[in-house]
């Protein structure tokens, strides 16, 4: 059976670089993903795969039911939104939209997960249950497809006994999937700060609350969080990437804007932490003569991996690329909403190698120099075809 598989992966290879390079050409922002939705649910109107769309506004539910379609029902899931960043990469499929730009592979998982139906839905006699596809919006951005599929009842007419979902890595070379069991990925909490206070004449600065200043102390004191507050061996990320003071070179502004996140691999410490980043918000601000608001919205939670489900896959994946190329990954502080599935529902998060020569020196995640080695795709939707397969087999 793995020989006929592995031919039939093979024959759609040139289809999954095809979808890739049509999505990635064509980015969209978190929850804005229109066109990438409607491209989804052509192609699995022309594979013949029932599907549910506009969940969570522009989310996809396919359904691929086998033999005996009730024994069991397993998901698979991608997610489909790009990022506000202007490509730097000169490739013929380049992004043809101005500071947008598919820079976390989620053209290479919604492309691998369309991969994936195909062959399932080829072979849907030679396995039982149900196999559901979640092509999700808004992985980037709070509150997270995720969450907001769920609350829309993605799963009210099939609930899954388990879900799947796959990541691009540019750590791990081609043809390499990755695993671990536990608490994987860290939480996630956005922190937004405006610093009010009475503006003016930097030349006079009795006569103003200096806002800049003001800031630039909480920054400093908001790093005792990590440094004394936190136990020493709880992992915690406190980082600030945003600060605007549209003031000018004596002009002190009414008001500084101040952005950034925190890390947590903790629920407990997470509730903690966010209590003591508002007082000494406050307190700061407040020693300075200034004012603060301070929004930090309900973010995500870690990601935690099912061990006997994880165990499972790893297995799987072995059969499938061989020991050679089973990695075992490292806890990341980056986040992922798939924690909100993993919150409901026993799942595996892995990892797929996308480095190959081609781009052995590109950027990372999140770059605006990240592509990707085409020739991963094969192990990208090879790989969780056969996963879905064997956890129905």
């Amino acid at each position: 059976m793995k020989a006929n598989f592995k031919s039939i992966v093979s024959e759609y290879t040139t289809y999954v670089k095809t979808c890739y390079r049509t999505i990635h050409a064509h980015p969209e922002l978190s929850f804005e993903e229109y066109e990438t939705s409607r491209f989804v649910c052509e192609q699995l109107a022309t594979m013949g795969i029932e599907y549910r769309a506009g969940i969570a506004g522009t989310g996809v539910l396919g359904v691929i039911k086998a033999k005996n379609p009730t024994k069991k029902i397993i998901a698979l899931r991608a997610d489909m939104d790009a990022l506000p960043i202007c490509e730097a990469v000169d490739i013929p499929w380049k992004s043809e939209r101005e500071n947008v730009m598919h820079a976390c592979g989620h053209d290479a998982h919604t492309a691998c997960l369309l991969g994936a139906a195909k062959v399932l839905m080829q072979l849907r006699d030679a396995f039982e249950g149900t196999v559901l596809l979640i092509f999700q919006p808004g992985e980037e951005k709070a509150p997270g497809g995720a969450r907001l599929m769920l609350e829309a009842g993605v799963f009210d007419e099939y609930k899954p006994e388990l879900i799947i979902a796959q990541h691009v890595s540019v750590d791990y070379p081609s043809g390499t999937m990755g695993f671990l069991a536990g608490k994987i990925m860290a939480s996630a909490d956005e922190i937004h700060v405006k610093v009010l206070g009475k503006g003016g004449h930097g030349a006079l600065p009795h006569l103003v609350n200096d806002t800049v200043l003001a800031t630039a102390q909480t920054l400093v004191s908001l790093q005792q969080v990590r440094s004394r507050l936190c136990h020493p061996l709880t992992p915690m990320v406190l980082t600030f990437g945003r600060i605007v003071a549209a003031g000018a070179q004596n002009i002190i502004p009414h008001e500084v804007q101040l952005s950034g996140t925190l890390r947590t691999m903790d629920e407990a410490w997470r509730s903690q932490a966010r209590q003591h980043i508002i007082r000494i918000i406050n307190d700061t601000t407040a020693a300075y003569g200034c004012t603060a608001e301070i929004t930090i919205p309900d973010g995500y939670p870690c990601v935690v991996n099912d061990a006997h489900i994880t165990e499972q896959a790893r297995l799987f994946a072995t059969d499938w690329v061989g020991d050679e190329n089973i990695v075992d990954l490292e806890v990341r502080m980056t986040s992922e909403d798939f924690a909100f599935f993993s919150q409901q529902f026993p799942t595996t998060f892995y990892r797929f190698g996308v480095k190959g020569k081609r781009n052995e020196n590109s950027g990372g995640l999140h770059s605006a120099h990240f592509v990707i080695d085409e020739e991963a795709l094969e192990t990208g939707f090879g790989g969780m075809a056969w996963l879905a397969y064997r956890f129905l087999s």
